[in-house]
């Protein structure tokens, strides 16, 4: 055996045990009350069968030797009757508690869960495939391994009172039964705990099928894709990719299956055998006078009496055991190191009064990805528009989760007022910004609450939200809803108790919803306008962008867009190309130099007016060309 071996094992007992402080500590945090008087049940359940058991035997002595008394009868009944009360309530009294104590753990976990989440400076982890399945166990059993290990401890608290009562009455009547009963328990521990491992293996390695099944699923019933399944008939295609992952978890699950009915088929006959064995011997010694009657009705409850309650801590430990290791990704998530570093005493972040610089700087998602930005030097002076253009993948909406430091730079930096973002505090940064994203969020809101998320502190404001609505030219829309600015925003939900569907706004309507955010926040620092007026026709276009003229009015702001014609007012122009900046002045500037810019506005003019006779003759300026 490796020396490594017992050090990893014990490095995982350690694990496991602070696992388990953890998980029992959230649970008796959560509902101290309700486990408590768990607590408490549990020994008198525990301790009902061996004394109801003991009376028995004591009942069955007295009538077969004629000495009964009334006095005793009544004694040994009402005995009886009690036992018989406290074991036929307190299953539905600890049901009630465990219910109690499962819902105050899933409150309390779930909050500590999306707590630590929130946590996360930036986007790295949310990026990143393996997080996403962990994330997506520790939300899915997070809350179970609590509630769980603290019920299966009280259960096998139970089953190990009841089972030291029955083991002391096979001990003192045959001590060989009894080593024999608990030898049949081993190989059961063992197996057990062995099949939990892979059935917690298996359910992190579904993760991902289980995650791909649920997007085919979303893709079948769900309203977004709907237009385009049923015109492009997808619905075959993406029906068959979801059973396709089906049958790969199910698979996987029908291997577990049928080692576990193995497994527990062995270990039924282990059983059955010790069992077998003891009553044998017990009959034995009644006839040659060495037991009584009330010795062999004990011993005959005894003997499955310690089997069950071996069985049961057996079935316990191993469903505890797999609660903790299901646990520990809810712990790995909750106990993550930032995926940003924050300083422990963050710089302040004063007032844009100057600029904001990138010097040298180069970035990449990870060592296993190429270069996004290679060495990119920029500077945003204050109160000036700056347009960023260039291909897609060119590294421009890379840029903007820079400047809201979503990522940190690899090399180089990006400084505020002269301060390196590292250096402040990324909340202090954020208020100081405001943003249009390309791929701006369509809440399942209200209307008012879709424009009110833009800055929370305006939420209750309403006219504070009219005025925004109404600077993005979205106030008419919205004020002519079914119910105004109270009006659902989406068909998913019902839109009040009337049970009415919400409304659906257009492409070219929920953009402005999204400006309006911008224009709640205009007192900003710095806008980011990512894609602003994508998708939107000529007429939407220029309006919008007449309306983003007076949000950038004294603001100091980056202007990203495919339009040229969009961007051509700006005080400085930039193209990337290939995460490099190749190009920088204003509009008539890089005409006048008649490099890619220039080509890219002759190729995007070029539809807007009749080709020449030239033009005509071929096909127009490639990508490639640009």
């Amino acid at each position: 055996m490796s020396p490594a071996a017992p050090a990893g094992r014990r490095r995982r007992a350690a694990r496991a045990l602070r696992s388990a402080r953890a998980a029992f500590g959230l649970a008796v945090r959560a509902a101290p009350g309700a486990t408590a008087a768990d607590v408490v049940s549990t020994v008198l359940l525990g301790l009902t069968p061996v004394l109801t058991a003991w009376l028995t035997k004591l009942v069955i002595d007295r009538l077969t030797t004629g000495g009964l008394s009334a006095r005793e009868v009544v004694t040994l009944g009402v005995g009886l009757t009690l036992l018989g009360s406290t074991a036929a309530a307190l299953p539905h009294l600890r049901r009630y508690l465990e219910a109690e104590r499962t819902r105050a753990v899933s409150r309390l976990v779930r909050q500590r869960l999306y707590a630590a989440v929130q946590r996360f400076v930036g986007l790295a982890r949310l990026e990143d495939p393996a997080f996403q399945d962990r994330l997506q166990v520790a939300q899915q059993t997070g809350h179970i391994g609590p509630g769980q290990l603290a019920g299966n401890t009280l259960a096998a608290l139970q089953s190990l009172i009841g089972m030291t009562g029955f083991l002391g009455v096979l001990v003192a009547m045959s001590p060989p039964t009894a080593v024999l009963v608990l030898l049949a328990a081993v190989p059961t521990l063992v197996i057990q705990l062995r099949l939990n491992r892979r059935r917690v293996a298996m359910m992190v390695n579904l993760e991902h099928f289980q995650r791909r099944d649920m997007f085919f699923a979303q893709l079948l019933v769900g309203i977004p894709a709907a237009k385009e399944v049923r015109l492009f008939g997808l619905g075959r295609y993406f029906g068959d990719r979801m059973l396709a992952e089906l049958r790969g978890m199910h698979a996987q699950e029908h291997r577990l299956d049928r080692r576990e009915m193995r497994a527990q088929a062995t270990l039924g006959l282990l059983g059955a055998v010790a069992a077998g064995t003891g009553i044998i011997y017990t009959v034995g010694i009644a006839r040659s006078g060495s037991a009584t009657a009330g010795d062999v009705a004990l011993f005959l409850a005894a003997v499955p009496g310690v089997q069950s309650a071996l069985a049961g801590i057996v079935g316990q430990l191993g469903t505890m055991h797999q609660a903790l290791l299901m646990f520990a990704h809810y712990q790995a998530v909750v106990e993550a190191e930032p995926d940003l570093p924050r300083p422990a005493a963050p710089a302040p972040t004063p007032a844009l009064r100057s600029r904001i610089e990138l010097r040298d700087v180069w970035f990449r998602y990870s060592p296993e990805h190429p270069w996004v930005l290679r060495g990119v030097d920029l500077d945003l002076p204050y109160g000036s528009t700056v347009a960023l253009v260039g291909l897609n993948g060119a590294g421009k909406s890379t840029l903007v989760k820079l400047l809201c430091r979503f990522y940190d730079p690899e090399r180089g930096s990006i400084r505020w007022e002269g301060t390196d973002l590292r250096d402040l505090d990324p909340a202090a940064l954020r208020e100081r910004i405001g943003v249009v994203f390309q791929d701006f969020m369509a809440y399942d809101l209200t209307a008012a609450e879709n424009i009110g998320v833009g800055d929370l502190g305006s939420a209750g404001d309403r006219d504070r939200l009219r005025a925004a609505a109404r600077a993005a030219g979205a106030d008419e829309v919205l004020d002519r809803l079914p119910r105004g600015y109270d009006t659902l925003l989406t068909r998913v939900f019902h839109d009040g108790d009337d049970g009415c569907a919400g409304v659906v706004l257009s492409g070219g309507q929920w953009q402005r919803v999204a400006l309006a955010r911008a224009f709640l926040r205009a007192n900003r620092d710095l806008l980011i306008l990512d894609e602003p007026s994508s998708g939107l026709d000529a007429e939407a276009e220029h309006d919008l962008h007449r309306r983003l003229r007076d949000l950038r009015t004294g603001a100091t702001s980056l202007l990203i867009s495919h339009r040229l014609n969009a961007v051509r007012e700006a005080d400085l122009i930039v193209v990337l190309d290939e995460g490099r900046v190749v190009e920088r002045g204003n509009h008539a500037e890089l005409l006048a130099r008649g490099g890619r810019y220039a080509r890219l506005f002759a190729l995007q003019s070029r539809g807007y007016r009749d080709p020449g006779p030239e033009e005509s003759k071929g096909p127009l300026l490639s990508l490639s060309d640009i």
